[in-house]
């Protein structure tokens, strides 16, 4: 009974989250636009296969990546080894980032526009060489990210002060990067932040947070997903500077 219960409060929740989005698309569609809804049947058991999937994608967050982010911080914590544990926040941004199908689509369309543009020669190759680099940059920058958040966690640097400091920097050189990447860079910092990056990271800053003496996992724990953001505008507006003509 107790499983049947779980499962069922696990559906009820997801339909909870979502009735908001339905509520809503149904409200424009019938009381504003005052169409009726083209294929009511096929939309209605999409959003089974949407309901099912949520249901089951979150409760894998919490059966696997959750836990899993939280041991291994806790695990290269207490190794002692701070060149081990920077060096698994880097892989672990960088890995989770580079294979990100939202980063692979803008990347790809980020070359398209700059080759009708001609800011960069319009063949396949050299597209897929720019689109290829571009994603490079961004699953850097995103690696790099967690080792400063990391950084942050051990010595305490408050959160605030870097967030700004890391914004100033961003305005600065939008006013002197390419108008052309201004756009594509600010995009960069909300696709890396993937379905799996986000549970994984945060696992990583809570589970360190929890192990190191001295440390609040609720004030120090998060924060890594802003840094995640943050510094890949960063590096992009850094990328077309350097790339463009």
């Amino acid at each position: 009974m107790g499983g049947i219960r779980d499962i069922a409060g696990l559906f009820g929740g997801t339909l909870r989250d979502l009735a908001p989005i339905v509520l809503i698309v149904a409200f424009f569609q019938l009381a504003v636009l005052g169409q009726p809804v083209a294929h009511l049947g096929q939309i209605g058991f999409g959003f089974l296969f949407v309901l099912l999937g949520l249901a089951i994608f979150i409760r894998g967050l919490e059966m696997a990546l959750f836990p899993l982010g939280e041991a291994l911080a806790g695990a290269f914590a207490r190794k002692g080894s701070l060149v081990w544990l920077l060096s698994f926040a880097f892989a672990l941004g960088f890995g989770t980032t580079v294979a990100e199908p939202a980063l692979i689509a803008v990347s790809r369309e980020a070359a398209a526009v700059m080759a009708a543009a001609a800011m960069i020669d319009r063949d396949p190759a050299t597209e897929a060489g720019y689109a290829r680099a571009l994603r490079y940059t961004v699953a850097a920058s995103v690696g790099l990210s967690l080792v400063i958040g990391v950084l942050r966690i051990l010595k305490g640097w408050p959160v605030q002060w870097l967030i700004i400091g890391g914004y100033v920097l961003v305005v600065a050189l939008t006013a002197v990067a390419p108008p052309e990447v201004v756009g594509i860079a600010y995009d960069s910092g909300g696709v890396t932040t993937s379905t799996i990056t986000v549970p994984l990271v945060t696992a990583l800053g809570v589970g360190l947070a929890t192990v190191i003496q001295g440390r609040n996992p609720m004030i120090d724990g998060f924060g890594l997903i802003a840094f995640a953001s943050l510094l890949p505008i960063v590096f992009v507006l850094l990328f077309g500077i350097v790339t463009t003509p």
